[in-house]
C-alpha cells in the first residue's frame, strides 16, 4: 500500500470553526522536546483518517484556542494517540484540557504484538497498514516561525494512518482476549499524565 499524499491545512493558534472530525480524530503533537516541565508545544496535528491532515501551530505563550480545546474535551469523540502519555500530559498542560475517552495505539501495541519489540509508529504502520512513513524531522525546530514543507508532511504522517493501525491492533487485542486489558490502560492514561506534570514521571508508583 503506497503512501498517502496528505492535504495538509495549517493554521495559527487554533483550529478554524466548524470542523467535524467524526467520531474519532487521530492527534499528535510536536514541541521543542520530550520534557513537559520544560519544553513547549509548538504544533498540534489532526486527522479524521480521510487523508487530511490539520495543523495548529503556536507562537511561544500563545495558547488560547477554544475551537482545538474543544475537540480534545469532547467525550463523544475518541482522541487516537501513539504513545499517548506524552501528547495528553502535554495538551494538559499548556491548554488545560483533559482528553477523554483515549486510544493509545503504542499500549495497544505492546499488549497485542508480544511478538516483537518493534512498537515505534514507523513499525506499526510498516507491518498493520504497510506504509512506510519517515521519521527524518522527529528531532527538527519545531519552535521555528516557519515551518518547513518536510516538517509539515512529517507532522501529516503522524496522525493520517492511525484509524487504520487502530482497526488492525483492535481486531487482534479482540482476538486475543486482552480488549479489556488495554481498554483499563487507556482509562488510565489522564491520571498517568497528570502524576508527570507533577513530578512522578521516573517513580514506578507501584513499585515495593
Amino acid at each position: 500500500m503506497n503512501a498517502i499524499k496528505p492535504e495538509i491545512h495549517l493554521h495559527k493558534g487554533d483550529l478554524p470553526g466548524g470542523l467535524n472530525f467524526g467520531d474519532a480524530v487521530a492527534i499528535d503533537s510536536e514541541a521543542m522536546g520530550l520534557k513537559t516541565e520544560r519544553d513547549r508545544l509548538c504544533v498540534v496535528q489532526l486527522s479524521a483518517g480521510d487523508g487530511v491532515c490539520h495543523l495548529v501551530q503556536f507562537a511561544q505563550g500563545e495558547y488560547n484556542a477554544p475551537n482545538l480545546s474543544a475537540v480534545l474535551s469532547d467525550p463523544k469523540v475518541v482522541k487516537i494517540f501513539h504513545y499517548a502519555r506524552f501528547d495528553v500530559a502535554i495538551l494538559k498542560r499548556y491548554l488545560g484540557v483533559d482528553c477523554q475517552p483515549i486510544y493509545c495505539t503504542k499500549i495497544a501495541s505492546l499488549i497485542a504484538r508480544t511478538y516483537t519489540d518493534r512498537h515505534g509508529l514507523k513499525d506499526v504502520c510498516r507491518e498493520l497498514v504497510g506504509v512506510e512513513i519517515s521519521k527524518e524531522q522527529q528531532s527538527s525546530n519545531w519552535g521555528a516561525e516557519e515551518l518547513s514543507e518536510s516538517q509539515l508532511v512529517y507532522a501529516a504522517g503522524d496522525v493520517l494512518y492511525l484509524h487504520r493501525v487502530r482497526d488492525a491492533l483492535q481486531q487482534m487485542l479482540v482476538r486475543e482476549g486482552r480488549a479489556e486489558l488495554a481498554q483499563q490502560c487507556f482509562d488510565f492514561l489522564g491520571t498517568r499524565a497528570q502524576l508527570d506534570l507533577e513530578g512522578w514521571g521516573d517513580t514506578d508508583i507501584f513499585a515495593h
